[in-house]
């Protein structure tokens, strides 16, 4: 009397399946909007700090997103004071440039950072001896000894120095 096996026919070499193919269907999750047969694969959480979720298509998800209130309930104060925490222990969005996800470019840069490049008519890859060139060049050009009465020379000699005077700070900073 022969018993049958309960192995399957994969479980050597060669395999005659996928690695991690399942023999079921996968499961999936449709949209939570009434009436949506898309996949539902954006969670979105019900109310603030609860862990249950909703699960959105791509276009649901924009909507919930776009309607959202945080601070829906909150009175004046109690709302003004959440955003002062949040900023406080750097929860918000805005203040987590150390994390490079909330500045412009690529990260490696700040807003002003930026701005110092503009002013002084250089790329963001530009080396540090770039800058100062570059620097050079424009304080020669627009300095009030060379310009003595020109009041636009003037402005641009302190954009060009304050600009200068940014990056030198950030080389400064820069982890060698």
């Amino acid at each position: 009397m022969a018993r049958s096996s309960s192995r399957s026919n994969d479980w050597g070499f060669p395999r005659w399946r996928g690695y991690g193919g399942d023999r079921g269907a996968t499961q999936v999750r449709m949209c939570d909007r009434h009436g949506c047969d898309q996949p539902g694969d954006r969670p979105a959480p019900k109310a603030p700090n609860n862990p249950e979720r909703w699960y959105f298509c791509e276009e649901h998800a924009a909507e919930y997103n776009r309607n959202w209130d945080y601070f829906a309930g909150l009175s004046a104060e109690e709302a003004a004071r959440r955003e002062a925490d949040e900023r406080r222990t750097s929860a918000g969005y805005a203040e987590q440039a150390h994390q490079r996800w909330a500045g412009p470019g690529d990260g490696r840069w700040t807003r002003d950072e930026m701005r110092a490049f503009e002013t002084l008519d250089l790329e963001v890859d530009a080396s540090f001896e770039d800058v100062k060139t570059a620097w050079r060049r424009l304080a020669k050009a627009n300095h009030p000894d060379v310009k003595p009465n020109d009041a636009e020379a003037a402005v641009r000699f302190q954009a060009v120095q304050a600009a200068f005077e940014i990056l030198r700070r950030a080389e400064e900073r820069r982890p060698r």
